[in-house]
């Protein structure tokens, strides 16, 4: 891991390269010295100069104002034209790049301009001085138009990190809605099954009580309902629960889908498959479905989930391989788990009616298993299609319940 380190609250690479441009001019203010050209106070002003342009990135218009009053002092002296200069190029470029408006720079290209005239002014041979002008007005204007370059080059690329990041908030936001809207289904309808639950355990009761004296078989029959029922109740209300208390795990982007093509607060069942598989066939999909294992009976809650994997894997194959797809779909019975998996191909062409959903895709897909502890796997396969995968537990049967409570 890449770890910037800071030096006066600045990254050390920013620092060091100002370092080095001071010392240039340093350097250079030096080399002037030794060469007698305005002696030791024309000296300080080149080493004042190369102080303050340390602080070129931080403070550039106060830099430029600086470097600008320094070289002001040079001309009013009467020094002329010095190497140390180059630092009024570097203050002009630092200010045009770094400031927080462009109108800084634009009136330090202003300045730059009346320092080369006053500067021209001062040469030798003051005849030709409009010749001056004309090399010092180039130069310092393409020092000017460079810093201006810059400066746009680098105001685009944070405009264009400030938007990924704008949208990577929005992703995320996006995502913890979809994640929210889906808990708040799945306990809608875990709700739902809690209260049929609730109901058949009221019928039942009622019937133990009327039959108890007059056909005892009916009425123990009838209470080992009531005790199954309340059982899977009590296991749904635990889910519903921890659905309502947990909080949102990071999940992938949402997979925006469709309008449910079913009405608010339905319960479908496993049964209702084939009607389910029928409208993705009238949808444009080609399914062929295969089973292996007995199947058992499912708690409600468990067989809706099974339902909607089943729903969203189809909705995801026809939203993303196409109409006219070729999906294979599993339904494996276990000992412990049945397992539903959906495998397209690929292979088929843009679709143009909406598919049937249920949910939010793979949030969806992933909230609803993890909810009865179970795994999802979602990924692109060898030839092109797109596989999805889920594995859910089966409940333990009542007989083993009853002993492990008893013991």
């Amino acid at each position: 891991m890449t770890v910037d380190r800071l030096i006066l609250g600045r990254p050390l690479r920013g620092v060091a390269f100002d370092a080095a441009v001071s010392g240039l001019v340093v350097l250079v203010a030096v080399l002037g010295l030794l060469a007698e050209q305005g002696g030791l106070p024309a000296f300080a002003v080149g080493v004042a100069m190369a102080a303050v342009l340390f602080f070129r990135r931080t403070h550039p218009s106060l830099v430029a104002v600086a470097v600008a009053a320094l070289a002001l002092a040079q001309v009013v002296v009467g020094w002329g034209p010095l190497g140390y200069d180059i630092g009024v190029l570097i203050a002009l470029y630092s200010v045009v790049k770094y400031a927080d408006r462009l109108r800084d720079g634009i009136l330090a290209g202003i300045g730059a301009a009346i320092g080369v005239l006053l500067a021209s002014l001062q040469m030798p041979n003051a005849a030709y001085w409009w010749a001056g002008a004309l090399y010092y007005g180039l130069v310092t204007g393409a020092v000017w138009l460079v810093g201006l370059n810059v400066r746009t080059r680098r105001l685009y690329v944070l405009s264009l990190e400030e938007r990924a990041a704008t949208l990577e908030r929005e992703r995320e936001a996006e995502s913890r809605a979809a994640v929210a809207e889906e808990r708040t289904r799945i306990a809608r309808e875990l709700h739902d099954v809690v209260a049929h639950s609730m109901a058949v355990m009221i019928v039942q009761a009622d019937g133990v009580r009327f039959t108890l004296d007059r056909d005892p078989a009916t009425a123990r029959e009838a209470a080992k309902v009531v005790a199954d029922t309340g059982r899977q109740a009590l296991e749904e209300m635990r889910r519903l629960v921890g659905v309502l208390r947990e909080p949102s795990r990071p999940e992938p982007p949402p997979v925006t889908d469709e309008p449910a093509a079913e009405p608010a607060h339905r319960r479908p069942a496993l049964v209702e498959l084939p009607a389910l598989l029928d409208r993705f066939r009238a949808a444009g999909l080609r399914i062929a479905c295969a089973g292996a294992g007995t199947p058992v009976a499912l708690p409600p809650g468990l067989e809706l989930t099974v339902y909607r994997v089943v729903q969203e894997s189809l909705t995801n194959a026809l939203k993303h391989a196409g109409v006219g797809a070729s999906v294979e779909l599993t339904l494996d019975w276990d000992a412990d788990a049945v397992v539903v998996r959906a495998v397209d191909d690929g292979r088929g062409r843009p679709v143009v009616r909406p598919a049937p959903s249920g949910g939010h895709g793979l949030v969806g897909m992933r909230e609803r298993v993890g909810v009865y502890d179970g795994s999802l796997a979602a990924g692109p396969t060898l030839a092109g299609g797109w596989r999805v995968e889920a594995r859910l537990p089966l409940p333990a049967p009542a007989g083993t319940e009853e002993g492990s409570a008893a013991a």
